[in-house]
């Protein structure tokens, strides 16, 4: 099980992540100048009339969206972990989807939190980071 904490330490170990206070949800947000990588994504009345209607509910527990690269890696993503990751209407057409904080491992939220880096880094920090864990 992973928490706010975990999220917290392993964004902000990454090179150029911010945390902010996101927008009107005052929910926490780590990102790039490019974009966000990482959000504490609470349900809406919308979301939660939307989930309603689809005979789906929204779990318990903190949810966190995550950047992927693109909605191929998405669909791949939530078919082979849904009772880790899982999306909603409001998230169709975008590059993210929202993972359990309650149920995923500590290690797997560091290669999601790390891969959407990956998608929002410049390319010269990203070569860098790669370079130096041998993985370019």
């Amino acid at each position: 099980m992973a928490s706010l904490a975990d999220v917290r330490e392993i964004a902000m170990a990454l090179p150029g992540v911010e945390e902010r206070v996101g927008g009107h949800t005052g929910a926490p947000e780590w990102r790039l100048r490019s974009g966000s990588i990482a959000w504490v994504r609470g349900p809406t009345n919308t979301d939660l009339r939307t989930l309603a209607e689809l005979d789906r509910s929204w779990p318990d527990g903190v949810a966190l969206g995550i950047r992927v690269s693109d909605l191929q890696e998405k669909e791949a993503l939530l078919g082979a972990e849904p009772d880790v990751l899982f999306t909603i209407p409001h998230f169709d057409g975008y590059p993210a989807l929202l993972v359990r904080l309650d149920v995923i491992e500590r290690d797997r939220l560091e290669e999601l939190i790390c891969d959407a880096w990956l998608v929002r880094a410049p390319a010269r920090e990203r070569k860098a980071w790669l370079a130096e864990r041998g993985l370019e």
